[in-house]
């Protein structure tokens, strides 16, 4: 690890500490004695992902960020939230451990996640996700929504 001020190769961690996706440490430069911190994260696996069409796909975190940023459009989140939930969403995937992942099921996951966080969001969701040609099938999805929690 290279130090940020003085450039040099020579640095000692001073502190890490973990969570379930990164890991910070402190570096101490052993030439200017400059402190720093870095972040070490984990690089995501290289997989593919089939869409209905068929065509595959390299997998893009980017897709999924705007997904959940279009859901939650106007409701009550943090930016921070909304990466706590891609990255938990991402780990999902990752877990499946697949080289080729159909696209429905990373719909499924998000739609999971978003239903049990916040009922609009889900819904605006799964209307694009599940292609709502009409009113009626939003309204219906609606009914579920509502019969589901009034079981629980």
């Amino acid at each position: 690890m290279l130090c940020i001020r003085c450039k040099k190769a020579e640095t000692k961690v001073v502190d890490s500490r973990d969570d379930e996706k990164t890991v910070r440490r402190r570096r101490e430069c052993l030439s200017c004695k400059f402190r720093f911190t870095t972040y070490e994260k984990s690089e995501i696996p290289n997989f593919k992902i089939k869409k209905r069409s068929g065509a595959l796909e390299t997998y893009d975190r980017l897709k999924i960020y705007r997904g959940i940023i279009k859901s939650l459009e106007k409701r009550p989140f943090s930016e921070e939230k909304v990466m706590a939930l891609v990255d938990d969403i991402e780990q999902k995937i990752i877990a499946l451990q697949e080289n080729v992942i159909e696209s429905h099921l990373i719909g499924e996951i998000v739609s999971q996640r978003l239903k049990k966080i916040d009922e609009v969001a889900y819904l605006r969701f799964i209307s694009v996700y599940k292609s709502f040609s009409s009113a009626k099938s939003f309204a219906s999805e609606a009914k579920k929504l509502v019969s589901d929690k009034s079981k629980n």
